[in-house]
């Protein structure tokens, strides 16, 4: 089974609008049904009796139903306002609201720890920063969700049930499903979701609050008989909006469930991974293994890997689909439930359907023999029609895009030399990270290393000094392809700091950048990662097409094929030509500017999910010429993900993981 990200992220923009539309639904029933009710409660009840009749008013006001529709449009989509705003924080914000605690980067505690290493190992694999971790205290059952608005905000969440109940493996089944979500592009509908789902609330609410002020009055006074019965009737309609928010949640969540699950397979390499998670949640209590009492955990009940009530378990509207029949389709086959003590034993029974697939291939070939061919494709067409023609440029078009399992060795033995090297406290403070982050900066000539350590004491003091050289040192035994990885692992400590003091880390990178009043490329892509992750843009306006952005493709194609080819780079962009044509030719080194490319990234960021895969095919071909590459193209090209959003290509990282080999 093939899992392609860009595809599922049109999916997930696909459920975006599904999810609209319901909303729109479900706010016209319930205008049309407040307007009804409290019509026949103004004709029915008050307008023949009381002052009203006192006054020979015996019809509907003037602009009453306009009134009554402007009032509860206000009220619903005011609370989806004023909701999705609250969680505009990211990922912490929506952690907060079910008392989940973060894990310190530093815990001691061999469960947190083990949970760190496995978010770091997935993080560093998909090429993306790594997100911070969470813990639910006290809920024992199975259960973990990731949220945030942006990979760079992302977090996951497990419960403290998840951490000492599973394996290693089940673990990273369970975090696999997790980075998903968070690959897959539901993370920010989901949070969408929670807005739309407490916007139809509000009216429950309100009708609610008009009944506590009605009934807290005299009975006998006519104003509190008419809010009392007035919120009765609101009530009741409100019920409508908390029935369409379940339903909606219910509609959009179960079958990205169903992913989630096959793209945890796929990272993983092991279905008993996250398959051994869901058959110990099932021996917990069936559908309630994976029960959280929080006050909150209905509202994210969408987001969570597992049904968090009863309630929502089965029927019409349940959070997620059933748990034997997601165990079917990820052994093909039913399976008992476990013990939470229990080992993986999986049944010798014939499957009675076609279990998930997953394929084992060494980086190194896998990379060979998708650019073996490459010389012999067809061009596209300029607008973005991908290339047809040998079976390597098929192979190389179904590469892009795929999971991340061939490069968690590479995670892994990166993890190691970390730890070797006592970088640990690097990534667990926020000051550190930032140490660590200038440290990458600090340039060898003597005269230029002294006013960058100037400008840092300025900002941190002397204590600053000792740490930052330490930092530089122990960077300097890593292959330079390592920096950007290195950074990402940093980014849980890094986005603890206040936007302020975001501002101030970015504009001192700047200033170290240009002490010797150049700009090097790995410092543009260093700085561009980390502006990228901590200050993630908010995209606005139409998703773009590939043909629209013909010249900043050409920009950074150009940048590419430079970087890898410098004595031959027409070679190098031709490779890339053959995947996708853009307009311009390329363009020689001295003429691409930095801040062109900088413009470039940002432009690019805003192409549909779909139309994205093309044009990391056709930089992937570039950075890959003759079947290998090296740090500095392949360091562009994570550059690249990094602004697209996009998992990075395994080849990423096995050049690297080569690099490390022979240094």
């Amino acid at each position: 089974m093939a899992m392609n990200f860009f595809e599922h992220q049109e999916a997930a923009r696909r459920s975006s609008r599904l999810l609209v539309g319901l909303f729109l639904l479900a706010v016209v029933c319930i205008v049309l049904a407040v307007n009804g009710v409290l019509a026949a409660l103004f004709l029915g009840v008050l307008a023949p009796h009381g002052n009203w009749a006192r006054y020979g008013i015996h019809a509907l006001p003037n602009y009453f139903f306009e009134t009554t529709t402007g009032v509860v449009l206000l009220i619903i989509i005011g609370g989806s306002f004023i909701e999705i705003l609250d969680l505009e924080a990211g990922g912490d914000a929506v952690a907060k609201m079910v008392g989940a605690r973060a894990v310190d980067p530093d815990t001691r505690d061999p469960a947190e720890r083990r949970l760190r290493n496995v978010i770091e190992e997935m993080a560093i694999a998909s090429g993306i920063p790594a997100p911070r971790a969470y813990v639910l205290d006290g809920e024992e059952g199975i259960n973990a969700f990731a949220a945030g608005i942006h990979p760079s905000d992302a977090i996951v969440a497990v419960t403290q049930g998840t951490l000492t109940r599973l394996s290693r493996d089940e673990l990273q089944g369970v975090v696999g499903h997790e980075f998903s979500h968070i690959l897959n592009g539901d993370m920010g509908l989901n949070v969408r979701m929670i807005g739309v789902v407490q916007g139809l609330l509000m009216l429950a609410l309100f009708g609610r609050f008009l009944m506590s002020i009605g009934d807290g009055r005299d009975s006998r006074d006519n104003i509190a008989r008419v809010m009392f019965i007035g919120g009765l009737a609101i009530l009741a309609v409100g019920y409508i909006g908390v029935f369409f928010g379940r339903l909606i949640k219910a509609s959009v969540s179960r079958q990205r469930e169903f992913l989630a699950d096959a793209s945890s397979v796929q990272f993983t390499r092991n279905p008993d991974g996250i398959g051994g998670a869901l058959r110990k949640i099932g021996g917990l209590g069936a559908e309630g293994g994976g029960v959280v009492v929080h006050l909150h955990a209905e509202t994210l009940s969408h987001m969570f890997m597992a049904p968090v009530s009863l309630g929502l378990a089965d029927g019409m509207l349940a959070s997620h689909p059933p748990l034997m029949e997601r165990l079917r389709r990820i052994y093909g086959r039913a399976v008992e439930y476990l013990g939470s003590e229990a080992k993986i034993e999986t049944p010798a029974a014939e499957p009675d359907l076609p279990p998930l697939q997953y394929g084992h291939l060494e980086p190194a070939g896998f990379a060979a023999s998708l650019l073996s061919p490459l010389a012999g494709t067809v061009g596209a067409r300029a607008g973005g029609a991908p290339a047809s023609g040998p079976a390597g440029t098929a192979a190389l078009r179904s590469s892009i895009g795929q999971t991340p399992a061939a490069n968690l060795p590479f995670a892994a033995s990166m993890q190691n030399r970390i730890d070797a090297l006592g970088m640990r406290p690097a990534l667990s403070n926020a000051t550190q990270a930032q140490y660590l982050a200038l440290a990458m900066l600090l340039d060898p000539e003597p005269a230029v290393r002294s006013q960058q350590r100037a400008a840092v004491v300025e900002r941190f003091g002397g204590d600053a000094v000792a740490p930052l050289e330490q930092y530089a040192g122990t960077i300097s035994q890593l292959p330079p392809g390592w920096r950007l990885p290195l950074l990402d692992l940093a980014m849980p400590a890094l986005r603890t700091l206040v936007p302020a003091q975001r501002d101030a880390l970015l504009q001192l990178t700047h200033v170290l950048i240009q002490a010797d009043g150049r700009v090097t490329l790995a410092e543009f892509l260093l700085y561009s990662v980390l502006k990228r992750r901590l200050l993630a843009p908010k995209l606005s306006g139409r998703a773009l097409r590939i043909g629209e952005v013909g010249a900043e493709s050409n920009v950074v194609m150009s940048l590419i094929a430079n970087v890898r080819l410098p004595q031959e780079p027409q070679r190098a962009y031709a490779a890339g030509l053959a995947v996708l044509a853009v307009p311009g030719g390329l363009l020689p080194q001295a003429s691409i500017a930095l801040a062109q490319v900088s413009g470039a990234f940002d432009r690019l960021a805003l192409l549909a999910p779909l139309e994205k895969p093309l044009l990391v095919k056709a930089c992937f071909a570039i950075a890959f010429t003759d079947g290998h590459s090296h740090w500095k193209a392949a360091s562009c090209l994570r550059t690249l993900c990094a602004a697209l959003d996009c998992p990075l290509p395994p080849q990423v990282d096995s050049a690297e993981t080569e690099e490390a080999s022979a240094t």
